[in-house]
C-alpha cells in the first residue's frame, strides 16, 4: 500500500515527536480501522512510549491514489477512541 504524508501530517510529526517510522508501523498494521468523518478512516494502534501507553492515531484519505495520511496524533485517552466491538 502507498501512502503520502499531507504537509499537515508532516508538521504533526515533528510536533508531537511521533517518528515517521512509529507511523509507517501503524500505517502498514492498524490495530483498528474506523470510519471517520468525510469517508476517511483512522487507523489507530496502541503502542507504549516511554513506558507510557499511548494510542497513535492516523486520519487517512483512501480515496485518493497514493491513500494521503491527512493528519497524525498521540492520546493517551485510549477510552475514548478505541472500540471494543472492532
Amino acid at each position: 500500500m502507498t501512502i503520502e504524508l499531507s504537509a499537515h501530517a508532516q508538521e504533526e510529526c515533528q510536533r508531537r515527536n511521533i517518528s515517521l517510522a512509529l507511523l509507517e508501523q501503524v500505517l502498514q498494521a492498524p490495530q483498528q480501522k474506523l470510519p471517520s468523518y468525510g469517508n476517511r478512516i483512522v487507523y489507530q494502534s496502541q503502542v507504549t512510549l516511554n513506558g507510557n501507553l499511548y494510542l497513535i492515531r492516523a486520519i487517512v484519505d483512501e480515496n485518493t491514489e497514493p491513500n494521503r495520511v491527512i493528519t497524525v496524533y498521540r492520546t493517551s485517552k485510549i477510552d475514548k477512541y478505541w472500540r471494543a466491538d472492532s
